[in-house]
């Protein structure tokens, strides 16, 4: 039995994302990226900055990744396979005549299976992203949680820069400042595959992949059934922040004791003003 499931696990582990596992990805990138006001205007009128935009929205983190390691931030432009075959997922999706390619996303089961995909793929650039940072900084794991993140997520970071230059950022949508609920679930498990990956987590990769992976897709379904932005995370942040952050609110008492007895000490002992003291000193001298 154990042998079957490790067949089992490691098989899915050497799944290959390209090609199809990409083209979900690509697809809905691109299909956000749409949704966008003005965004099909746009591609009309000027089809080079919307090609532009389209390839931030699918390579996004690994050019943020890039650009946190030092190297060429156009480095996935040498993938001219995937760069073909995200080109051609936008031309269809901005460019098909009756608006087809939309017409079929927008059924429900097809966004399903296409955000399924697409969580399967976050899994395999996380741990991509942490090995690859692990070749430059040994056992580095601050580094290696940072570039698993960007790698699985980073393509909301890039793309937001990409509205602060258009000027079409707003400081509320900020991911740094308001972490949507794939980045949060990205970070934890970019901590999970660095863990792993240091030996401090006594799991195999292949089952930590399988699992983490089955993790997402069931979030990311649930969500987009019960048309909620979070549903695992946020009872798991409001214990943390209680447990770290919320002591102050639990020992308040302590404040409101010592406030009480600073103002009872001082209402029993008024403290007399000091012009009156040197009258005092003035009125013994003259006597």
């Amino acid at each position: 039995m154990d042998s079957s499931w490790d067949d089992l696990t490691l098989t899915f582990s050497h799944t290959s994302m390209f090609p199809f596992f990409d083209i979900a990805h690509y697809l809905v990138s691109v299909m956000a990226m749409k949704h966008q006001p003005g965004a099909a205007a746009i591609a009309r009128k000027n089809p080079v900055s919307s090609w532009l935009t389209a390839m931030l929205h699918c390579f996004g983190g690994g050019i943020l990744s890039c650009i946190l390691l030092a190297e060429p931030p156009l480095k996935f432009l040498t993938n001219h396979t995937n760069v073909l075959l995200a080109s051609s997922i936008w031309y269809i999706i901005f460019f098909c005549p009756c608006d087809l390619v939309s017409q079929a996303y927008s059924f429900l089961p097809v966004q399903l299976l296409a955000a399924g995909m697409k969580e399967v793929t976050r899994t395999w650039k996380i741990v991509g992203g942490v090995t690859h940072a692990n070749s430059y900084y040994k056992n580095g794991w601050i580094v290696m949680i940072a570039i698993g993140w960007a790698r699985g997520a980073g393509g909301t970071i890039v793309t937001k820069f990409e509205q602060l230059v258009k000027g079409d950022w707003k400081p509320g949508g900020d991911e740094w400042l308001k972490m949507s609920h794939a980045s949060k679930l990205t970070m934890l498990g970019s901590v999970i595959f660095t863990f792993q990956h240091t030996e401090h987590l006594a799991i195999s990769k292949h089952s930590l992949m399988f699992f983490y992976t089955i993790f997402l897709v069931t979030a990311k379904i649930t969500m987009m059934m019960t048309e909620t932005s979070s549903v695992t995370l946020g009872p798991f942040e409001d214990t943390l922040s209680r447990m770290l952050f919320g002591w102050q609110k639990q020992f308040s008492w302590c404040e409101t004791k010592l406030s009480s007895n600073g103002t009872g000490s001082s209402a029993s002992k008024p403290v007399p003003d000091a012009s009156q003291n040197v009258k005092k000193k003035h009125n013994k001298k003259t006597e």
